[in-house]
């Protein structure tokens, strides 16, 4: 039987794993507003972002609130968290249209509502994690062929689009940069997950034997970060925040969703109803993301016309 103080910490948990992920979505949706006002003010001036107050602003509202995406990881299901972060793409909209005087017309405000909605059901009808509690559990399942084999497709996704696409096309089609960007953020969950187990064994007695493991997964997260960093920069210098920042969530929670499935093997736990429910919802972003896409080209238009 559970103590009272057992009993109000498991319920203590998720409230605050929850609290944690609304206001990193805030903050997360700030971030690309503010490194697309840098960016914008920077080439006012002739000079680099890197020079720019609100630019570094961004980036540290993009610090911050990365950290607050790990600690809600590590405190609340994944299945509650990503949902929530729908609040800082719709936030984002807000305020990029009083900072930046990005103003989507009718079918860029449906089309973000829309991806908003149908990703957020898709997490909701995802086949739900096993538990793993320990490294032992960790390492077998990251051994597993299949997530193996699906990890090494990814990286080599992101090398050909990396050396060969990015540069030709990267300024000029929107779907070069969030792809690179969220098939990163395939590794980013599942580490950020990973290292708040093995984290408690590295100090503890065992720790030389999960020291390795931890090491890999910390290098994995961090240049997961990084290169995430860089491009999305390098979107913003191109593309709207507002259209980039909702087709990036919506291909960030697809690409966590598919490496969450295969690493934990949740995709054998998929029933018909389920799986009519994510084929819906897919249906629904992609459309969502059509009409971001038309939306932004009807944009374009209307400035070289203006001009």
């Amino acid at each position: 039987m559970m103590s009272p103080d057992s009993e109000q910490s498991g319920v203590s948990l998720p409230v605050s794993g929850i609290l944690i992920a609304v206001v990193s979505s805030f903050i997360n949706g700030s971030t690309f507003v503010l490194q697309k006002k840098g960016i914008l003010r920077s080439r006012d001036r002739g000079g680099s972002y890197l020079t720019d107050v609100v630019w570094w602003g961004g980036t540290l509202a993009m610090i911050v609130g990365q950290i607050g995406n790990f600690l809600a990881y590590n405190v609340a299901p994944a299945v509650i968290v990503t949902p929530l972060g729908a609040l800082g793409v719709l936030f984002g909209a807000v305020l990029a249209s009083w900072i930046l005087k990005e103003h989507l017309n009718i079918l860029g405000k449906l089309g973000c509502v829309l991806c908003c909605c149908g990703s957020v059901v898709l997490i909701i009808h995802a086949p739900k994690a096993e538990t793993v509690t320990s490294r032992e559990q960790l390492e077998e399942r990251l051994a597993d062929p299949v997530f193996v084999s699906y990890a090494l497709l990814v990286v080599l996704l992101l090398l050909v689009l990396i050396l060969f696409v990015a540069p030709a096309h990267g300024s000029s089609n929107i779907m070069v940069y969030v792809s690179i960007c969220s098939l990163l953020g395939s590794f980013t969950v599942p580490c950020s997950k990973g290292l708040g187990l093995v984290a408690g064994e590295v100090f503890g007695a065992d720790g030389g034997r999960a020291l390795p493991l931890f090491l890999f997964l910390l290098c994995t997260l961090a240049v997961s970060i990084l290169l995430q960093f860089l491009y999305i920069n390098k979107a913003l210098q191109s593309f709207s925040s507002n259209v980039f920042e909702a087709v990036y969530y919506v291909a960030f929670t697809c690409s966590v969703i598919v490496a969450s499935a295969l690493l934990f093997k949740e995709w054998t736990a998929l029933t018909a109803t389920h799986s009519l429910a994510l084929l819906c919802a897919l249906t629904t972003v992609c459309v969502g993301v059509a009409l971001l896409r038309i939306s932004q080209e009807a944009e374009v238009t209307w400035k070289k016309k203006t001009d």
